[in-house]
């Protein structure tokens, strides 16, 4: 990394965004980042390869205290903005953009904001093809990441609830006598395609990794422990926290934590990882990225078993950018 100051960074950074935003954005910019810069250095950060997510963490506490979660919001999307330009130019970890947390005001604040990016879920799908394939992990992270359901329905599904063929697809059911229910019910039953992609790991999975034999019901659950039991709901959640922190798929600490110190690395502790995320994120990401594709909402909607107000609401993460993107191939022009 290059040794800067953030000071230095700071003025690098609004150079470059001049010609991109009005004076006035650039003015806030500013007043954020002189405040930002002003507590780094009275903390002893006076160079930006030192800065960790900590530092950023006690800055976002500190303004906590003073301004509404309104402005702390956007204080935190230009921090985090800047830090992605500082990443750019070698003067931060790699990828400690990542570990920016912008809150949610108002009555969206109840609202869990984590969201795994296609970004993020590409590189550790790619790490998983090549060194976990077709474990149980594999498949967790690839169906909740490619069909963007809950956590309960991978969890209900059986060995029979893969379909393999020339079209492949899976069947989810509402199982409650035998443990397995829907959130929706009924109405959550559904049969949702997959990939040919997809269905060969899960081909192979079946074929060399799954344990085989039946649940106390007579049922072959499709997730399956070593001890022949159906994958608890926790488990699944525990091998997604695994997965999704940095360290795990690409060999690094954004965060430059010492790995071998850290009380995140184990497969118990993961969740403590502050850039690890829950099976729930991975569904957020897949309704954000398939609705900035150019899936329709109604479409996606019915996939992953919401309405569309609690769709608008809590799960389509697309900056106001992306949602103008989707509206372009639409227009007219008049």
């Amino acid at each position: 990394m290059n040794a800067t100051p953030p000071r230095d960074a700071m003025n690098r950074y609004l150079n470059d965004k001049a010609n991109d935003v009005t004076d006035s954005t650039l003015s806030n910019y500013e007043t954020t980042l002189r405040k930002f810069v002003g507590w780094l250095e009275d903390a002893g950060v006076t160079n930006l390869n030192n800065l960790t997510s900590d530092d950023i963490q006690q800055f976002k506490e500190w303004r906590q205290e003073q301004v509404k979660t309104i402005t702390l919001k956007t204080d935190m999307t230009c921090v985090k903005d800047f830090v992605r330009f500082c990443e750019h130019i070698n003067a931060v970890p790699k990828d400690l953009r990542m570990m920016v947390r912008i809150p949610k005001p108002d009555d969206a604040e109840e609202v869990a904001d984590a969201v795994l990016t296609k970004e993020e879920a590409t590189q550790i799908i790619e790490y998983l093809d090549k060194h976990e394939y077709a474990t149980l992990r594999h498949v967790i992270v690839l169906l909740l990441w490619k069909t963007g359901m809950r956590r309960s329905s991978l969890y209900a599904l059986d060995t029979d609830d893969f379909e393999d063929g020339s079209r492949p697809y899976l069947r989810v059911r509402h199982r409650p006598e035998t443990e397995t229910p829907l959130k929706n019910k009924g109405k959550g039953e559904r049969d949702v395609r997959i990939s040919d992609e997809v269905a060969a790991v899960l081909r192979d999975y079946l074929r060399f990794n799954h344990p085989e034999g039946e649940d106390e019901h007579g049922r072959t659950p499709l997730l399956m422990s070593s001890h022949g039991k159906r994958c608890e709901p926790t488990t699944i959640q525990r091998n997604i926290y695994t997965a999704t922190r940095p360290c795990h798929y690409t060999g690094e600490c954004p965060m430059g934590r010492d790995l071998q110190e850290c009380e995140a690395t184990s497969y118990n502790t993961a969740s403590k990882c502050p850039a690890s995320v829950s099976p729930h994120a991975l569904r957020r990401g897949y309704v954000t990225e398939a609705l900035n594709a150019g899936q329709p909402k109604d479409v996606t909607a019915d996939r992953v078993d919401m309405s569309r107000e609690v769709m608008d609401k809590h799960y389509d993460k697309a900056t106001k950018n992306e949602q103008m993107e989707r509206r372009e191939d639409y227009l007219v022009d008049i």
